[in-house]
């Protein structure tokens, strides 16, 4: 059975709770809010499934991958409500039609973030866009394999980890099925969200109307974390470049990921994705023809079958070396290391009235650091 010892062993895909045939593994959330398995050890029968079906036992190895391309969607209006490019939303098309079922991440009625399937393009809008929370996974492996098993066509997004999980769980090729990973920094804390989201709307989830991660309306490169809610009736805007907003700081300081993003085992190709999507950063600097500032898909190649499935009629796309987009996208290969204050920031999580003052605490340099800066800006250049 599952003996978890360490917590940056466990990346949450919860292959192992879905494969148990006696449904004795839940996945409950620890004091830093990310879920872990926990078995019923009297309804256990030690079939070692779980153990065969975790990914961070059993990791794959690297991948190269065939292709890169820059890439984006002709489609203007969708690339605007897109997190980069507008790739997804093509590859989801061409399944769609074909009568097939496309998972991705969505967010549920109380705005936390779930994997789910959608068997309509109006359904996939909701998988639209970056959502840097960590997604339950609740049942959708199961899902996906009753699809799969039924003949149809069945399109898997997720994080690297989650789509490991998807191949060790299945454990066995589908032709019919085709997965699509995303270059992953690490996935933040659900609790630390919830705990966000309570202070900046004062917990009246029911009155949120939208929250855009990626919101592009000042730019891909500056883009702003965008919450719409209701207030006595008035619509309101919290909105915010993600530089700035205590949220985001804390996910892009690397202070509030699950442990074991700090040392992922889904990395190079590992996850057996059939298709890596992503921001490509730098392609200013690579391609300056691609880039428009209004999002710019990276879209990396890693099978033939991942080959078959773009529909490039629709899209604008220059074919670039993966060597560039490693060197400004380095979370395709490399895992980021834990903010120092990590330990601390969640140790004070519950004993704290404010999550945002306590983020801008934790991340506010020291103050041999602040004179430092202080002094360097004195001297002459």
């Amino acid at each position: 059975m599952i003996d978890l010892r360490m917590k940056s062993c466990c990346c949450g895909c919860g292959a192992c709770s879905q494969i148990c045939p006696k449904q004795c593994i839940t996945m409950v959330a620890d004091d830093e809010g990310f879920l872990y398995p926990q078995v019923n050890k009297d309804n256990c029968i030690n079939c070692g499934l779980c153990e065969k079906v975790c990914h961070e036992l059993n990791p794959y190895d690297a991948h190269n991958s065939l292709k890169v391309f820059a890439a984006l969607n002709k489609d203007e209006d969708i690339r605007l409500r897109s997190s980069s490019g507008g790739v997804f939303s093509l590859l989801s098309e061409s399944i769609i039609k074909a009568g097939g079922v496309v998972f991705g991440a969505r967010f549920d009625d109380n705005w936390q973030v779930i994997i789910s399937y959608a068997e309509t393009m109006d359904g996939v809008e909701a998988f639209m866009g970056s959502k840097y929370v960590q997604a339950t996974m609740g049942t959708s492996y199961k899902d996906a394999e009753a699809f799969l098993k039924d003949g149809r066509k069945v399109m898997f997004s997720g994080t690297p980890c989650q789509i490991a999980g998807l191949h060790h769980y299945l454990r066995k090729p589908y032709e019919n099925l085709l997965t699509v990973d995303v270059a992953c920094h690490g996935v933040p804390s659900p609790k630390v969200w919830d705990k966000y989201l309570s202070e900046i709307t004062g917990d009246q989830r029911n009155a949120i109307r939208d929250i855009q991660f990626r919101n592009k309306e000042n730019g891909w490169k500056h883009y702003s974390l965008v919450i719409d809610y209701l207030r006595k009736e008035k619509l309101m805007r919290e909105s915010s470049f993600h530089k700035r907003n205590p949220y985001m700081k804390a996910f892009l300081k690397n202070m509030t990921l699950r442990p074991s993003c700090y040392d992922c085992k889904a990395k190079c190709g590992r996850s057996k994705s059939d298709i890596t999507i992503a921001d490509f950063w730098g392609i200013q600097n690579i391609n300056p023809q691609m880039d428009d500032d209004k999002g710019t898909g990276l879209v990396i190649v890693n099978t033939e079958k991942g080959a078959g499935a773009i529909e490039f009629s629709k899209a604008h796309y220059h074919e670039e070396k993966y060597e560039d987009a490693l060197k400004y996208n380095p979370a395709l290969e490399k895992s980021v290391s834990a903010h120092p204050k990590r330990e601390t920031f969640f140790g004070k999580l519950d004993k704290s009235a404010s999550v945002v003052k306590l983020i801008e605490k934790q991340l506010r340099p020291s103050l041999l650091v602040r004179v430092k800066h202080k002094i360097k800006k004195l001297l002459p250049s």
